[in-house]
């Protein structure tokens, strides 16, 4: 099968995620597996030029070295201000050139904006078009206008989706609030590749580098960390409990704002 996949963050800087997984075992099973994303850490490249060139990436992996991902990076205007509007010309025009030459049978968004177009695209092509959601995307920008112009593009493709994937319950019960129609909503939980983690795998040294007791209790968050995640006032509450509960450790694995 050949599956197109869009994004709005950085393939080979973010992650592994959801996609990067499922994409890599499927392109291991023979599928195709084409993937449009989006420079998002331009400011932070040493390479200060307002205009990047679109480039093709091929035989690209993150998970598995035996991978083979094809990686399009459309151009792009690197200028405070219209970066976005960049993205929209530049993607809409790498989407519908990859539409007529690669042929996709099914096009998976993971976006907002990019991925509003894909299914734009999607629809007017007659192609499958999947909106898998791994968070709840709008509240990851910092101001409340930009939020607000995410959200109304989020509802559009939520709404026109011919399927609709979310990794937990609550974002299935987000989803079909925002407009995504509850029988086309399907939720897939985030799996464990047994093969890289066993439950067998003697752990001592890390517990003893953590100061973590064998019968301790760990809460565990491994992921980007946001100001608005939470984690700080869980950290506050439980320095609050030490004394009753001293058995209870949190451990957070990341980096981020």
């Amino acid at each position: 099968m050949k599956i197109l996949l869009v994004q709005e963050t950085d393939w080979i800087k973010r992650g592994p995620h959801q996609q990067h997984h499922l994409m890599e075992r499927l392109s291991l099973k023979g599928h195709q597996i084409r993937v449009i994303d989006y420079r998002f850490l331009w400011r932070k490249e040493a390479e200060k030029n307002l205009y990047s060139k679109r480039q093709v990436l091929k035989g690209v992996s993150k998970v598995y070295k035996e991978a083979d991902i094809t990686l399009l990076r459309p151009a792009m205007l690197k200028i405070p201000g219209l970066e976005h509007l960049s993205l929209i010309f530049f993607h809409r025009k790498e989407i519908a050139r990859q539409i007529k030459e690669f042929k996709p049978e099914v096009i998976v968004g993971f976006g907002i904006l990019n991925t509003y177009l894909a299914m734009k695209l999607a629809k007017k092509n007659g192609i499958p078009f999947i909106y898998y959601l791994i968070d709840v995307l709008p509240s990851l920008f910092p101001t409340k206008s930009v939020q607000w112009v995410a959200k109304i593009f989020k509802k559009k493709t939520l709404k026109s989706s011919n399927v609709v994937i979310v990794i937990n319950e609550k974002l299935k019960d987000y989803a079909i609030a925002m407009g995504s129609h509850p029988e086309q909503t399907y939720l897939v939980r985030a799996g464990v590749d047994l093969e890289r983690f066993n439950p067998h795998t003697d752990g001592s040294r890390v517990r003893k580098q953590y100061k973590i007791e064998e019968n301790d209790f760990v809460l565990f968050f491994m992921g980007w960390l946001y100001d608005f995640s939470g984690l700080r006032e869980v950290a506050l509450d439980l320095a609050k409990t030490q004394e009753k509960e001293s058995s209870l450790k949190l451990l957070i694995v990341g980096e981020g704002d």
